[in-house]
């Protein structure tokens, strides 16, 4: 089921930041307290090869959200320890050393499986429990949330695993959605900031196409 135009999820997590801290968060929460955007990226695992490819990638563009008005947080259902030793390993080493923004420690799964972004795959079944095995790895696809100030999702996307995300796009979307709130036009394919926007109605559409 999608999550899009409903509240996200009201649980609250351990989160780990750039200090090594670790204390609970509240996505929700956090959105609706501070009135601001929250960009939330999934990734399956630390230690491993696209993913600090994509943590590197949200850093870099961390003022660009910035100026947006947005959060940027990670997320796995890896330990906050586990988290802590890999913000300690060098860029060159495969780390993430230098990524300052929070990271959720999802190790029980209660968010991610409130959210259903879980590699449970069905194995082999087995008769004496009536289950099917889990086949897939229990750790989360590549899911981004973005969430608007009132803690409502406006955007979800879910990558499988071989899958690194376009940053960019992440960018354009909220662009998008902030012109829908200021101006109350709708953004046709391929919209970016500066474009035309049209209204919603027939006039609006016939006008946009007659000109595009």
């Amino acid at each position: 089921m999608t999550n899009v135009g409903r509240k996200f999820p009201n649980i609250a997590v351990n989160a780990m930041n750039e200090m090594g801290d670790t204390f609970k968060l509240n996505v929700l929460k956090k959105a609706v307290k501070e009135k601001k955007k929250v960009l939330l990226f999934w990734y399956p695992k630390d230690f491993t090869f696209v993913c600090p490819t994509e943590l590197h990638a949200f850093q870099e563009a961390l003022g660009e959200f910035e100026k947006r008005n947005t959060i940027v947080i990670g997320a796995s259902c890896d330990t906050p320890e586990v988290h802590f030793a890999w913000l300690n390993l060098s860029k060159d080493n495969g780390g993430i050393e230098g990524v300052t923004y929070d990271i959720i420690a999802d190790s029980n799964r209660n968010l991610a499986n409130a959210l259903g972004i879980l590699d449970t795959t069905d194995g082999e079944y087995d008769e004496e429990t009536d289950t099917y095995l889990i086949d897939g790895d229990n750790v989360s696809y590549r899911a981004t949330y973005l969430i608007d100030e009132d803690g409502r999702v406006f955007h979800e996307s879910v990558n499988d695993m071989p899958l690194g995300r376009n940053v960019k796009e992440y960018l354009r979307m909220i662009d998008a959605f902030t012109h829908v709130q200021k101006h109350g036009e709708v953004c046709p394919a391929n919209w970016e900031e500066g474009k035309e926007a049209m209204n919603a109605n027939r006039d609006g559409v016939a006008n946009y196409l007659k000109s595009h």
